[in-house]
């Protein structure tokens, strides 16, 4: 088995192991800047897993920023019929592109 520990940013969890590139919600930083995560909820070194009471004390992934970017528009469209109702909300969310660089657990 690989290791990977699993994290949360941005009110999501995602499974991660060196060398992934993630899309994730806005984190603050430019491209090329270095970013420690510090909010793991596991993490196994291939034999055993260590999960935290939520989080794992001294547990952090070092990510890279590789961009800065908007996802695609997402359209919410209501309607009623027969009563001249039409709502169109677009929205884009902004996202930063990561790279796992370390697993320090």
């Amino acid at each position: 088995m690989e290791t990977y520990a699993v994290i949360q940013t941005g009110g999501k969890q995602y499974r991660v192991v060196q060398g992934d590139v993630l899309d994730v919600e806005r984190l603050p930083g430019e491209a090329g800047d270095a970013i420690a995560l510090d909010h793991v909820l596991a993490i196994s070194d291939g034999k055993s897993l260590k999960t935290g009471t939520p989080n794992l004390d001294g547990a952090t992934v070092k990510v890279e920023v590789l961009s800065q970017f908007r996802g695609p528009k997402l359209v919410a469209f209501k309607k009623k019929r027969r009563k001249g109702y039409t709502r169109k909300v677009g929205h884009r969310q902004a996202l930063t592109k990561i790279k796992v660089v370390e697993l320090v657990g």
